[in-house]
């Protein structure tokens, strides 16, 4: 396990409220090509780092908290990476989903 992924713990993730089709807010890294869901560890560093994600200014967003485990599953459904992400946008660890498998 990744040494700031411990267990299956609470992360916070952007939401695109869209009303019935809700969904995790992804992002592209501009030099690898690689689409990746930004995740944090604490609700103030997603506060923080919302600013720094790419969105359409005519949806509504929030941050909310979801459990690791699923967060991955739904990445490695999606063919997404999740990017563990600090505050100001630095990326702590990249995490390959499914690498921890589905327990």
């Amino acid at each position: 396990m990744t040494s700031l992924i411990d267990g299956n713990p609470w992360m916070w993730v952007i939401i695109d409220d869209n009303p019935g089709n809700e969904q995790y807010v992804g992002q592209e890294d501009e030099q690898t090509g690689v689409a990746f869901i930004p995740a944090f560890l604490t609700k103030e560093e997603a506060l923080k780092g919302y600013n720094l994600i790419k969105r359409e200014r005519t949806r509504k967003y929030e941050v909310q908290a979801v459990r690791f485990k699923e967060l991955s599953k739904d990445c490695l459904d999606h063919q997404f990476v999740i990017f563990l992400l600090d505050g100001e946008g630095t990326v702590l660890e990249k995490i390959a989903p499914g690498a921890f498998g589905s327990n």
